[in-house]
């Protein structure tokens, strides 16, 4: 039996280091890649990037901006798609606020504040309170912000700011779902997921307590242990409803 695939989609202003527990967890079952996901300042675009790069089949997991990529590629092959695992993400178009504080930060970084965007927002909003306080995980997150930089910084918030809708097209999803978020995440909350888990036909919905929105990194354990319940999950072809 060949080895399954798994495409990681990491958030705004984050790289593979979004993901590095989980490969290393995942690696001795499954061959891991990490998908560009500012590659267009396009939603589909992007997502027609990923697939272009991805194999044949795969499982497809992602956090964030990456979960949004996930629904799009969904929606585009949803044939190639084995198992998917949303990770603190909304399948609701981006909010008027959304909007406002996005172009405010795109606003900045063509002002040469790019740096502020990334210390403030990144430390402030996405993490746990209590994981505010861990030096070698702020640094994490602020070297992932460096390495995107400005240019793909943008691209990625013009992407998102032009995403559709996807709540409509959750029920036609049918292949094995988990959708995790962290009960304190503030950018996408409890709400969202539950919204999301409870559209999608058979979906697991599981919040991690003591997590912001960073869930791989905050509760890497945790977020390994589900994942690779999820990767042992049963395929759609076995369950006589393929997508």
């Amino acid at each position: 039996m060949s080895r399954p695939s798994i495409v990681f989609l990491p958030g705004t202003l984050c790289d593979e280091r979004l993901f590095a527990p989980q490969i290393a967890a995942l690696s001795p079952f499954a061959d891991c890649s990490v998908g560009d996901v500012a590659a267009a300042d396009s939603l589909a675009e992007c997502a027609r990037h990923i697939l272009a790069c991805a194999p044949d089949r795969f499982a497809l997991c992602g956090l964030s901006w990456g979960g949004i990529l996930a629904l799009e590629i969904l929606r585009q092959e949803p044939e190639r798609v084995q198992r998917l695992a949303l990770l603190n993400c909304s399948a609701r178009p981006a909010s008027e606020e959304t909007r406002a504080r996005q172009q405010r930060f795109v606003g900045m970084s063509q002002l040469g504040e790019f740096r502020e965007i990334t210390t403030d927002f990144l430390k402030d909003a996405m993490l746990h309170p209590e994981h505010r306080q861990d030096l070698s995980l702020r640094r994490t997150v602020l070297a992932m912000a460096e390495a995107v930089g400005r240019e793909r910084f943008i691209q990625q918030v013009k992407a998102q700011l032009a995403r559709p809708d996807a709540r409509p097209f959750l029920v036609q999803i049918h292949c094995p779902t988990l959708v995790l978020g962290g009960r304190e995440d503030t950018v996408c909350t409890v709400a969202m997921h539950e919204e999301i888990a409870a559209a999608i036909p058979g979906a697991e919905l599981l919040i991690l307590e003591r997590c912001g929105h960073l869930s791989t990194l905050e509760q890497p354990e945790r977020v390994n242990e589900v994942l690779l319940r999820w990767l042992a999950s049963e395929p759609p072809e076995s369950k006589g409803n393929p997508i």
